[in-house]
């Protein structure tokens, strides 16, 4: 078993294009880290560089005690699984797990125990016999993460292999890649541009930007201490809202267009750094689970908004409204990369959001009053974004 250490690690391309800048990250033998960010971001550069599949500009990548900048992909002890399941069709199930094996010449009798094995992990011992037209796709992704996990590697990579499954499936496949990581107890590094599945997966998170490390930590400590806004814009779906607003001279309250919240003096104690503030524009976030309805009498500021969208999903609404606030989005929230737009800058929004309990009744025009706990706003920097805390 073995870590992944990278030290400065940057990559330009022939072309002149900085795909990452100076990365420092390090994953412990045993952890899941989840490297996400937009398409674009220079995060599957990252997982290639340490799979020996692109060269690296400068720094150094290392493979428990070893650097491996020179060393080749097929000696570096790794194993990917990748959004094709890339199964050879004439094969059947057992044949395509066991093929690695067969490459290097392990006895006949080995290979079986060894497939076997890693198809009991998988849950797949039904299936050995079977060709990969007969499985279904969430059925041929276990078979390619067989094909890797049977090798024994020191480093497991796994780049988006969920993305090509729908959402059902999806949601069955992250569990059952934590299961199996989990078992087999490697270094593993995933890279992903779906924050949800980098929340629900990784022990840690690295978020990437324009190939530059945002932050990297535990996924609760993301969500509850983003350090900028494109985090903060990142991290959470819906995404959270974000507000220019202003801070009183005595920061005693903040507004937000015409509405004014309250912080008081126990805010102030948990992020000192408003102090600098005072009398000052500043960025004011809001998660949508944290905006509840003023009906349901929960301690806290009133917020009110015209209704433009009411989603019901069941066991929450979604509530879409505007204000008179000038709501801001770092472009991180094209998280996903569907509409190809860049990841640069902050853009105007054209509501914010809130999440709230189904038996509110929401009719769209309707004027309606939210409730926000001060204690649960972020505050960012208009200037560079970074969060204020200290």
């Amino acid at each position: 078993m073995a870590s992944i250490s990278l030290d400065g690690v940057s990559k330009v391309y022939s072309n002149g294009f900085q795909a990452v800048h100076d990365l420092d990250l390090h994953v412990d033998d045993g952890e899941l880290m989840v490297v996400v960010g937009p398409s674009g971001c220079g995060k599957t550069s990252v997982l290639r560089m340490i799979a020996g599949l692109e060269t690296i500009s400068a720094g150094t990548v290392s493979i428990g005690d070893q650097v491996v900048n020179d060393v080749s992909s097929r000696d570096r002890d790794i194993a990917m699984v990748f959004q094709s399941y890339a199964l050879y069709p004439q094969m059947n199930v057992a044949q395509n797990i066991g093929f690695a094996l067969r490459m290097k010449k392990m006895p006949k009798a080995e290979i079986a125990k060894r497939v076997k094995d890693v198809a009991s992990i998988l849950g797949i011992s039904d299936w050995l016999d079977r060709k990969p037209s007969q499985l279904s796709g969430g059925q041929r992704q276990r078979v390619a993460m067989g094909r890797a996990i049977v090798r024994e590697p020191s480093v497991f990579l796994m780049d988006e292999p969920l993305s090509n499954l729908d959402a059902k499936l999806r949601v069955q496949m992250r569990a059952e890649i934590a299961r199996v990581q989990k078992r087999i107890g490697v270094a593993a590094l995933y890279v992903t541009h779906d924050q949800t599945e980098a929340m629900t997966l990784g022990h840690r998170v690295a978020v990437l930007r324009s190939g530059v490390l945002q932050q990297c930590d535990a996924p609760q400590v993301l969500y509850d201490r983003p350090k900028n806004l494109f985090v903060a814009g990142f991290i959470g779906s819906p995404a959270m809202n974000l507000f220019e607003a202003s801070v009183n001279a005595d920061l005693s309250s903040v507004n937000l267009g015409s509405q004014k919240i309250v912080m008081g003096s126990d805010v102030v104690a948990s992020h000192p750094g408003l102090t600098r503030y005072a009398d000052r524009s500043i960025v004011v976030g809001i998660r949508p689970e944290d905006l509840h309805a003023a009906s349901d009498a929960r301690p806290g500021e009133p917020f009110t908004g015209e209704v433009e969208v009411v989603e019901a999903l069941g066991s929450e609404l979604l509530v879409h409204f505007s204000t008179d606030a000038h709501i801001i989005q770092p472009e991180s929230a094209t998280k996903s990369g569907s509409d190809g737009t860049s990841d640069e800058g902050i853009e105007a929004s054209v509501d914010c959001v809130a999440r709230i309990e189904p038996r509110h009744l929401v009719r769209i025009g309707d004027k309606f009053t939210f409730s926000i706990d001060p204690n649960r706003l972020e505050f960012f920097d208009t200037t560079d974004g970074t969060a204020i805390w200290d």
